[in-house]
């Protein structure tokens, strides 16, 4: 019988690089971001968007890592350590490098635990990443 995606990527998430969990983690976190957003305010998809955009780039990825601090565990510590010291010849203009390399921690954590299947760990962290302060 064959597998299905799911059991897959779960078996295969160890031996992802940080890069490909960081992939995944990316769009994780953007449409988390994109359906919050759309739940929450009743403006055009123009003005979604503005609001998105100010959470899905690297400063502010960067600053999501920094309110995680403390509550991750070791495996979690581990993989966001992988993360930020992956090499990446392209960081983005208006990106510094060191913020380049928390936002690539911080994707490559949502990636790792969303394909681990921890939805309750995933939703948690983002919602501390996310309260409320940082929506206005």
């Amino acid at each position: 019988m064959e597998e299905n995606i799911t059991s897959k990527l779960e078996r295969c998430r160890h031996d992802m690089s940080p890069s490909t969990l960081a992939y995944i983690g990316d769009a994780v976190y953007e449409l988390f971001v994109r359906t919050r957003m759309a739940t929450r305010y009743n403006i055009s998809a123009h003005e979604l968007n503005k609001k998105t955009v100010a959470l899905v780039n690297a400063k502010a990825q960067a600053e999501m890592l920094k309110r995680l601090e403390g509550m991750l565990n070791e495996e979690e510590a581990d993989i966001v350590r992988r993360g930020r010291n992956t090499k990446s010849s392209n960081v983005p203009r208006h990106t510094s490098p060191i913020q380049y390399r928390y936002a690539t921690g911080f994707e490559a954590l949502i990636g790792y635990i969303y394909l681990k299947g921890d939805y309750d760990r995933l939703r948690y962290l983002l919602e501390m990443c996310l309260n409320d302060d940082n929506l206005s």
